[in-house]
């Protein structure tokens, strides 16, 4: 009886603790939350009365009323495609390699290893080695195309490490049958595995992207501009993004710019919403397209 009695008492100890711990997790995000739309009120409150059609318009300008976020954001659509168009085949390729077709020995581990170490590596050191690597290096200049494969190393190890995860979740009868009938590792892996995964695999994508078009340290890094007053057309001419633009004008002495640039937030939010929205319609539709 007093062993009984003491389990139980130790049961609803840990029972106890555990509802704690329960209501102080709840209790973080709450106030995580509770921060983001304060935040985010904030914001709405300053630029709300500043956002006109004439501001995405315009080039950016000293005077506030006639500031404008046009290069800016023509300049972060035209990075986060070309980041996408790089970083999307190659991380989900390497992806696909490590998890299906790399062998399980120790270099394997190395590469694995690095990678996940490569995806906690603070976003200005990938600013530094962009500047080394495409700036210097390959003469690409502080270029469009500089700012955006330097944003592409930046998120393929979070492409990389999702998208395993993706495809380690699909089942290995998937794979099993697949060979069973005749079928080619390469054939499994393109007509059966990959499909199935295509979900997280997306998911990934927006994950990084999403990282990707708020930076603003590695693009300030290679050189990209704080002005630029025309909207870029090639792959080798300056840029401007969103982020460097908003961090411009919160910088300036100016009382009014800051309204200006929490218009800038806005206009960054809803690209960063329109784009998640857009992947997430595909992910739902890839989805509902699988048949178990």
């Amino acid at each position: 009886m007093t062993t009984l009695a003491a389990a139980d008492s130790h049961l609803r100890g840990r029972h106890t603790k555990g509802r704690l711990f329960s209501w102080l997790l709840g209790a973080m995000t709450c106030f995580g939350i509770v921060m983001l739309l304060l935040l985010l009120v904030q914001v709405l409150r300053q630029g709300a009365s500043w956002l006109r059609p004439e501001f995405l318009t315009r080039v950016a300008s000293r005077v506030p009323e006639k500031a404008g976020v046009l290069p800016a954001l023509v300049g972060s659509i035209y990075t986060i495609v070309i980041t996408a168009l790089f970083a999307v085949p190659v991380g989900v390729a390497a992806a696909i390699y490590l998890e299906e077709f790399a062998p399980r020995n120790r270099l394997t581990r190395i590469i694995e290893v690095n990678i996940a170490n490569l995806a906690g590596v603070p976003a200005i050191i990938y600013g530094l080695l962009g500047l080394a690597l495409f700036v210097r290096l390959l003469h690409l200049q502080r270029s469009l195309v500089s700012g955006a494969l330097t944003l592409g190393i930046l998120v393929l190890p979070v492409i990389i490490i999702a998208s395993r995860e993706a495809i380690r979740a699909v089942p290995s009868s998937l794979r099993q049958a697949a060979l069973a009938v005749g079928a080619t590792r390469w054939q499994t892996v393109w007509h059966h595995v990959l499909p199935a995964a295509l979900p997280g695999v997306l998911t990934s994508v927006i994950l990084a992207l999403s990282r990707a078009i708020g930076e603003a340290a590695p693009l300030i890094v290679i050189g990209a501009s704080a002005y630029v007053p025309f909207c870029p057309r090639k792959l080798t001419d300056s840029f401007t993004a969103l982020p460097i633009q908003i961090f411009t004008w919160a910088g300036l002495p100016d009382p009014k710019f800051q309204n200006v640039a929490a218009a800038g937030i806005i206009v960054l939010l809803a690209l960063l919403l329109t784009m998640n929205a857009a992947a997430v319609i595909i992910r739902q539709r890839a989805g509902s397209k699988l048949k178990w």
